[in-house]
């Protein structure tokens, strides 16, 4: 019964711990890709703080709204990094996850290019959470 409860409590701990890393990891892509900035126009008509391509973008809606431009983000990516745990059997790590908004097809060889910004936001999500302990 006590190993029982204690594999409960490591299993609770590891889902609030993976919670609160997945919040993190859309401060830090804000972070890098503009800066926060919720007027940011990309080269190629990306909009929002996350720099989403207009094709992707819903008709309607206001990139500048954080909410909006938030929820709109992670309806994209819920299905690339679905996808990437079918193929993988695994969630995607905070490197693997910026590769997967960035440059999906590339998820499993990522260019150098797409592979330094990777580590960027991966040290951007590692250093939130030790600001956090």
């Amino acid at each position: 019964m006590n190993r029982l409860r204690a594999v409960l409590i490591l299993l609770v701990t590891a889902c609030a711990v993976h919670i609160a890393s997945a919040m993190d990891r859309w401060a830090a892509l804000s972070m890098l890709e503009t800066g926060n900035d919720d007027n940011a126009i990309g080269s190629n008509g990306e909009v929002s703080r996350f720099q989403i391509r207009p094709q992707l973008w819903p008709g309607g809606g206001n990139p500048q709204d954080v909410q909006f431009a938030l929820s709109v983000a992670q309806e994209i990516m819920q299905d690339r990094v679905g996808a990437f745990q079918k193929a993988h059997n695994r969630p995607p790590t905070d490197f693997e996850f910026y590769v997967l908004w960035n440059a999906p097809v590339q998820a499993d060889h990522p260019s150098k290019i797409v592979a330094d910004r990777a580590q960027r936001f991966e040290n951007l999500v590692h250093r939130t959470e030790l600001a956090r302990h």
